[in-house]
């Protein structure tokens, strides 16, 4: 398999198993501060993640070098995930969804400002195409419903984390000095543990974890192996293979798979003209993969 057949491989895994946090955490949101919450998950994901790089043999003291390229990295991850969680709380895990496959566009242009990574006719095509789809799934098929009533306060606060996220794709190429991606992902992860520690430490200390419901324990488990531990190492080994335009069209999968979530949580399916946004959020997929 070629390290591009790799990358959009590890990227299809990211898009599934970052689905299951939207799906999750509409559940757990109302019930724990969105920073307590991620606190403690970042904190399970570098347990993990050290506990693998160490017996990978992989971590060396050159990969300390410029130990401020992980605070930065880390602190980019902490925003999305913490703003993620926050808008969870006003807005649908799909809407939500469709807010994240904007993302493409801003790692497009963040892509050409860092790298130099230029865009074709088919990638702006295929931008367009999902930007439109992500507008219909926020807004029902109703576009007018922007012009009368605006974006949802959960939409425009996980935009920012979006945007965030966006910068994080290329800005992990300028950064990276060499350093294998599990090792590049246990010191990003851990440089963000240690912000969320300090900046989250009074919700840390005020939350009653004792009579969390079930639900947040799941999200908090969940998110810190799958959405966190494994993601991190998906997102910057593909980083390193494909284009970050290319690395971020994946995310136009998200809302397919955040519907197939809760169907499986048993929470039905959303309307039909919702399933319209998500056909042209998958039609700027193929655009964007597809070979010039």
């Amino acid at each position: 398999m070629s390290p591009q057949a790799q990358g959009h491989l590890a990227m299809l895994s990211f898009s599934a198993l970052v689905a299951g946090s939207f799906a999750l955490g509409s559940m757990a949101a109302p019930q724990i501060a969105p920073v307590a919450l991620n606190a403690v998950r970042f904190v399970i994901a570098g347990a993990l993640l050290a506990l693998v790089a160490g017996i990978s043999g992989k971590v060396t003291r050159q990969s300390l070098r410029a130990p401020w390229r992980y605070g930065v990295l880390g602190g980019l991850m902490i925003a999305y995930f913490v703003l993620m969680f926050e808008g969870l709380k006003f807005a649908a895990p799909v809407s939500m969804s469709a807010v994240f496959t904007l993302t493409p566009l801003m790692a497009a242009g963040f892509g050409w400002f860092l790298v130099g990574q230029r865009m074709t006719r088919r990638m702006v095509l295929a931008l367009g195409v999902g930007a439109t789809g992500a507008l219909w799934v926020i807004f029902r098929g109703d576009l007018g419903t922007l012009f009368r009533q605006g974006i949802g306060r959960g939409e425009a606060v996980y935009f920012i984390g979006c945007a965030a996220h966006a910068f994080y794709a290329p800005l992990v190429r300028r950064l990276n000095r060499g350093e294998p991606a599990l090792v590049f992902t246990l010191w990003t992860n851990l440089a963000g543990t240690a912000l969320l520690l300090v900046i989250g430490a009074p919700e840390i200390i005020a939350t009653d974890w004792a009579v969390l419901p079930g639900i947040v324990w799941l999200t908090i488990v969940y998110t810190a192996v799958a959405a966190t531990a494994i993601t991190f190492v998906l997102l910057q080994y593909a980083a390193l293979r494909l284009p970050a335009a290319k690395v971020m069209a994946y995310t136009y999968l998200t809302p397919s798979w955040v519907i197939l979530w809760q169907m499986a949580l048993g929470k039905g399916l959303p309307p039909a003209m919702i399933l319209v946004g998500v056909a042209m959020t998958c039609l700027a997929l193929v655009l964007l993969l597809k070979q010039d």
